[in-house]
C-alpha cells in the first residue's frame, strides 16, 4: 500500500474490533515513527505512554467523552507534554546530543545557550501551548505510520482532565494529557467505514503564488 492508498483508507474509527491485536511489530515500527517525529529544537517535551492492559483501558473508560473507542481498541496511546522546560531538561538534552554524536559538550554551549534564552523569554502559556503543537506533529506521525502499517486508528481530544491524569498518576504541576490516539481494527458493523472521504477540493485548500 501505498502512502496516497493509506491516507485515503484512514478514518477516525468510531468502533475497532475487540478480539484483533495490534502486533508487536507494528506496534513497534509506529512508536519508532513516533520518536524520530520533528521537534522544535529538537527538545521533544513530551512523553508518551501506551496503554495496552485491558485492566488498564477498563479504568480509563470514565475519562472519556466518547467510551466506544477505548473499550475496543488494541491500544491507547497517550502523549503527555510537559508545562515546563528548565535548565535542567535542556542540560540532559545536550548531555544526550554530546554522548549520541560523539562531541565536546562544550563545544555545544552557544546553540545551549540560544535555547535557553529563547525558552526564558517565553510565557508559562506560551509554553504550554508549544509543548502541545509539538504533541500534535508526533500524533500526525503515528496516525500516518499506522496508516501505512494498515493499522486503524482514532485521535481523541474528549476526555476529562483531571480523570485521566488520576488514573495515569500524572503530576499536572509538571505535565498534562495533550492528546490520545486509539490504535486497533475498524469493527466490521462500523458503518463509518463506507462513506466517502469529505475534504476540500484542491481549488479550495491551496493557493500557489
Amino acid at each position: 500500500m501505498n502512502y496516497l492508498e493509506a491516507l485515503n483508507k484512514r478514518y477516525s474509527v468510531k468502533k475497532f474490533d475487540a478480539e484483533k491485536i495490534v502486533s508487536p511489530e507494528s506496534l513497534d515500527n509506529i512508536l519508532e515513527a513516533a520518536r524520530l517525529s520533528a521537534s522544535s529544537l529538537g527538545l521533544q517535551p513530551y512523553r508518551i505512554i501506551i496503554v495496552e492492559s485491558p485492566e488498564m483501558k477498563h479504568q480509563l473508560i470514565p475519562a472519556f467523552y466518547n467510551p466506544v473507542q477505548i473499550s475496543t481498541c488494541s491500544h491507547l496511546i497517550v502523549i503527555v507534554s510537559k508545562n515546563d522546560i528548565n535548565n535542567d531538561y535542556i542540560g540532559k538534552y545536550f548531555t544526550h546530543i554530546s554522548e549520541t554524536r560523539e562531541v565536546a559538550l562544550e563545544t555545544l554551549n552557544p546553540f545551549r545557550e540560544s535555547i535557553s534564552k529563547h525558552i526564558q523569554h517565553l510565557q508559562a502559556e506560551e509554553v504550554l501551548i508549544w509543548a502541545d503543537k509539538q504533541s500534535y506533529i508526533v500524533l500526525g506521525n503515528l496516525m500516518f505510520a499506522a496508516a501505512l502499517e494498515n493499522v486503524d486508528t482514532c485521535p481523541m481530544e474528549g476526555f476529562k482532565q483531571e480523570t485521566i491524569d488520576e488514573i495515569l498518576g500524572l503530576d499536572p504541576e509538571q505535565e498534562k494529557v495533550a492528546v490520545t490516539l486509539a490504535l486497533g481494527f475498524r469493527a466490521e458493523d462500523d458503518v463509518f467505514q463506507t462513506m466517502k472521504k469529505v475534504r476540500k477540493p484542491e481549488d479550495k485548500l491551496f493557493k500557489f503564488m
